[in-house]
C-alpha cells in the first residue's frame, strides 16, 4: 500500500495548458486544472479582451474605479492598473469610494482602500452621504429600520459615484460587478417584471446618454475565480485574490443579510453547483432578450429637482430624500411613483458638495446596474 504522502503525489496533475507545472486550482467557469501562471495569465486575458472587444476605453480618457475596499473592487483596481501599464490603454485611473456611514463596516473598509491608494499608486476620492445628503445610513436606519434599507443605500450610493466622477473630471466609472451580479439582475428583474431594466442589465456599459457611462469589465468573471470562495468552508478555491496576496476588506454590510438580492445570489449558488455554466448561460439568456415593439417603455425625461434623467417627474433619489428630510421616511419605498404633496424645499442639497454641471453632480439615481 503507498503512503498518504505518495498517493498524494499520485493524485497531483499537470496544467493542462502549459504541462509544465502542477495544476494548483480547476477553475470554476472551465473546469480546466491549471497551474497558477496559467491561471494568472487566462484571468488577464479574458479580462484584456473584453475591454478591447467592446472599446470600453479610448487613449487619454479620465477613469473612476468605484473601489469600496472589497474583494471585487480591490482586483479590479489591481488588474486594471496592471492591463493600463502592459497594454499601454493610456488611462488617468483614480479610486473613488462612497463613504455611507456605516460604524464598524464602511469605515475599516475605507481604510482597506486608503492603502490600495499606496499599494497601487492611484489617486483616491472619498464622498460621504453625510456631506452629500446630510444623512449616514446608521442614521436612516435608525429612520426606516433594517426593511427596506437597501433600497436608500443602492439608490444614493449610485448617484454619489456618480458626483465623485463628476468632481474628479472623469470620463468613465467603471464598477466591480462581475458575472455572478450580472446573473442575479437578470433573475431579480424577471422576478419584478421590469422590462426597462431587463433590457439593459446585462449591457457592459450603461448610461451612455447620462453624465458618465459605466462600464463593467468583470462582466465574464466569475466571483470564484475572483476571490476565495466560501471564504468560511474548508473546501473553498484559492484564487486571483488569494495567489496575489492582494489586500481586501471581506467583511459582509451589518445591514444586508435582509436584502431581496440574497435570496436570488442563494439561488444563482445553487444553480452552479449543478452546473458552472449556468452563469454564463443566464447572461446569455438576458443578452438576448428582445423586448416587443408593442411594450410601452418608460419615457426618458429629467427630474425636476435635480435635473438628472428620470423616467418620473421626480427621480429616486429626491422622492426618498425628501421623504426622509420631512420625517416620511417610507416616501417611494415600493411602487410609490412620487410625492403628490411634497415641497421643493424638502430637498437640501449641500452647496460645498455642488459643481459646474448640476446635471453631473447634484442626487439623481436609480436602482440598476
Amino acid at each position: 500500500m503507498p503512503s498518504g504522502e505518495e498517493a498524494k503525489k499520485s493524485d497531483s496533475r499537470q496544467c493542462c495548458i502549459c504541462s509544465l507545472r502542477r495544476a494548483v486550482l480547476k477553475r470554476p467557469k472551465t473546469q480546466q486544472q491549471i497551474c497558477r501562471e496559467c491561471f494568472f495569465s487566462a484571468f488577464e486575458n479574458e479580462i484584456h479582451q473584453v475591454i478591447v472587444e467592446n472599446q470600453l476605453f479610448r487613449p487619454g480618457e479620465r477613469v473612476a474605479i468605484g473601489a469600496s475596499g472589497g474583494k471585487d473592487s480591490t482586483v479590479l483596481a489591481y488588474v486594471l492598473s496592471e492591463l493600463n501599464r502592459r497594454h499601454n490603454y493610456g488611462l488617468d485611473l483614480y479610486l473613488l469610494s462612497v463613504d455611507e456611514g456605516i460604524t464598524g463596516y464602511r469605515d475599516d473598509s475605507l481604510e482597506t482602500v486608503k492603502r490600495n491608494e499606496v499599494q497601487y499608486g492611484l489617486p483616491l476620492k472619498i464622498v460621504s452621504y453625510k456631506s452629500l445628503y446630510g444623512w449616514t445610513m446608521d442614521e436612516i436606519v435608525k429612520a426606516i429600520g433594517l426593511k427596506n434599507n437597501c433600497t436608500f443605500c443602492g439608490v444614493f450610493r449610485r448617484q454619489a459615484l456618480d458626483r465623485g466622477a463628476a468632481l474628479l473630471k472623469t470620463d468613465k466609472l467603471v464598477t466591480g460587478h462581475n458575472a455572478d451580479d450580472m446573473a442575479e439582475t437578470v433573475l431579480l428583474n424577471i422576478l419584478r417584471g421590469d422590462i426597462a431594466r431587463l433590457s439593459r442589465c446585462t449591457l457592459i456599459t450603461t448610461g451612455e446618454d447620462g453624465p458618465i457611462p459605466r462600464c463593467k469589465p468583470f462582466k465574464y468573471t466569475y466571483e470564484k475565480e475572483i476571490v476565495i470562495y466560501p471564504p468560511h468552508l474548508k473546501n473553498y478555491f484559492y484564487t486571483y485574490a488569494y495567489f496575489k496576496k492582494l489586500d481586501y476588506f471581506s467583511t459582509e454590510c451589518i445591514y444586508s443579510p435582509n436584502a431581496y438580492r440574497g435570496f436570488a445570489r442563494e439561488f444563482i449558488k445553487d444553480l452552479e453547483r449543478i452546473r458552472p455554466r449556468a452563469i454564463i448561460d443566464i447572461i446569455r439568456s438576458g443578452e438576448n432578450f428582445r423586448i416587443s415593439t408593442s411594450t410601452k417603455m418608460p419615457e426618458q425625461g429629467t427630474c425636476e429637482l435635480c435635473g438628472y434623467i428620470s423616467s418620473q417627474k421626480w427621480c429616486k433619489a429626491c422622492v426618498l430624500l425628501d421623504g426622509l428630510n420631512r420625517g416620511l421616511p417610507r416616501q417611494g419605498i415600493g411602487r410609490t411613483r412620487g410625492p403628490n404633496s411634497a415641497k421643493k424645499d424638502g430637498l437640501k442639497i449641500q452647496p460645498e458638495m455642488e459643481t459646474e454641471s448640476v446635471v453631473r453632480s447634484k442626487p439623481c439615481g436609480t436602482l440598476d446596474f
